[in-house]
């Protein structure tokens, strides 16, 4: 497998052919029963925006913590700000005048493939977008869409940008091995953190002044401002690490790899606490459950989904460190997966132009659209009323999600 089309969504393009298709099917998987094709599953077209503007694919997307804002990100060297009506989709496609904001990351006419737009993040109450570019550059925006600064010191493509809980700090991962932490107020790095050898992939917050990365050498580090070493470094993997996500309250650490494990570790101990190996294929992506102890729904389990190129994805018991269910509904490689925020339901997305949305207690899908392009995100609101999902073929679908 290509490390760097897998580190992150824009090295993908080339897996596509002018119409869209898939060159690197994956397995035809086992048990799609066949209630999970029919239509009373289909989502209708009365429930779906189509947000059309962006004139390459979208890599990624993401809805402001404060309300009907919705951002994405594209290959076309812009970001965009949606402000998405209340209520259910009016239209299948919105061909009137949109209520759009442009973020451009170039400055002449052409649009430059330099600055693929390849990660993007809100702070916490929603006023600032962070884009992270092919350039090596981070950027702050305001909701308006006003440019508020430029983050220039990476010297390679930004993987991914993270804000923390506070909104402080701003930090970046990249494949010039480094990753750096911004402190928002000067518009500076306060700290750049030089402990992988190959590209940084992920890197996600533990608390306000503590984070993990991973990188396409196998390693995870632990690592804290003002701390010239890492505080913890996590070996078990035997490929390159494609993400990192600490749980719901900062106790527990999971990661995927494409050696087809995902793993659970503990700042307890060095070793991984459980081994995830039902997998066939490497494994790109996971997310948790937000419930559990310290979470808004705290009397449900904590649970851990996994998303990989054979096509399913592994809802996981993190205590016991066992398979619960497999979800199998999808023809290719899954590339993301979005917990709802009450944590019933799981939005998934694929290479296969479907998006389904999953019962997580039953294992079964309850919905599902098919666009017209692979999928490379999906995202819930806040509300847990609507899920996007960007496509390849330049759009982004906001679909209206009531049971």
């Amino acid at each position: 497998m290509c490390s760097m089309h897998l580190a992150q969504n824009f090295f993908l393009g080339w897996l596509f052919t002018s119409n869209g298709t898939d060159l690197n099917p994956g397995p035809e998987p086992m048990d799609i029963s066949t209630n999970t094709t029919t239509l009373p599953c289909d989502i209708s077209s009365h429930d779906v925006t189509i947000l059309e503007g962006h004139t390459s694919e979208v890599f990624t997307c993401a809805w402001s913590p404060s309300g009907l804002l919705l951002a994405s990100g594209s290959g076309d060297s812009s970001a965009r700000i949606w402000t998405i009506a209340d209520g259910p989709g009016s239209s299948s496609s919105q061909n009137g005048p949109l209520n759009v904001v442009v973020l451009k990351h170039f400055r002449g006419r052409t649009n430059e493939k330099s600055k693929d737009v390849t990660t993007l993040d809100w702070n916490g109450d929603g006023t600032l977008l962070a884009t992270g570019s092919y350039d090596g550059q981070a950027r702050i925006w305001g909701g308006d869409g006003e440019l508020r600064n430029t983050l220039n010191k990476h010297k390679g493509p930004i993987f991914s940008l993270k804000w923390n809980k506070k909104g402080d700090y701003l930090l970046s991962g990249s494949v010039d091995k480094t990753a750096i932490v911004w402190d928002i107020k000067t518009g500076e790095w306060k700290q750049a953190f030089e402990f992988h050898s190959g590209p940084t992939l992920d890197v996600d917050w533990r608390n306000n002044v503590s984070f993990a990365t991973c990188s396409t050498d196998g390693l995870i580090n632990v690592c804290k401002v003002g701390e010239n070493r890492p505080i913890k470094t996590y070996l078990g993997h035997q490929g390159e690490v494609n993400a990192i996500k600490w749980d719901p309250t900062g106790s527990l650490l999971a990661s995927c790899s494409d050696d087809y494990t995902a793993k659970i570790w503990s700042l307890k101990q060095d070793k991984y606490l459980h081994d995830l190996k039902e997998h066939t294929k490497e494994i790109y992506t996971i997310r948790w459950s937000p419930t559990g102890p310290g979470t808004i729904n705290p009397n449900q389990q904590l649970l851990l989904a996994s998303a990989s190129f054979d096509s399913t994805i592994k809802l996981w018991d993190v205590e016991l460190g066992r398979l619960i269910c497999s979800l199998n509904g999808h023809r290719d490689p899954v590339y993301s997966v979005a917990f709802s925020p009450n944590g019933e339901y799981l939005a998934s997305g694929s290479m296969d132009k479907c998006m389904h949305i999953w019962s997580v207690k039953e294992g079964k899908i309850v919905k599902t659209y098919t666009g017209n392009g692979g999928i490379f995100e999906v995202c819930w609101n806040k509300e847990g009323d609507k899920v996007a999902a960007c496509f390849a073929n330049n759009v982004v679908c906001v679909l209206d999600f009531r049971m």
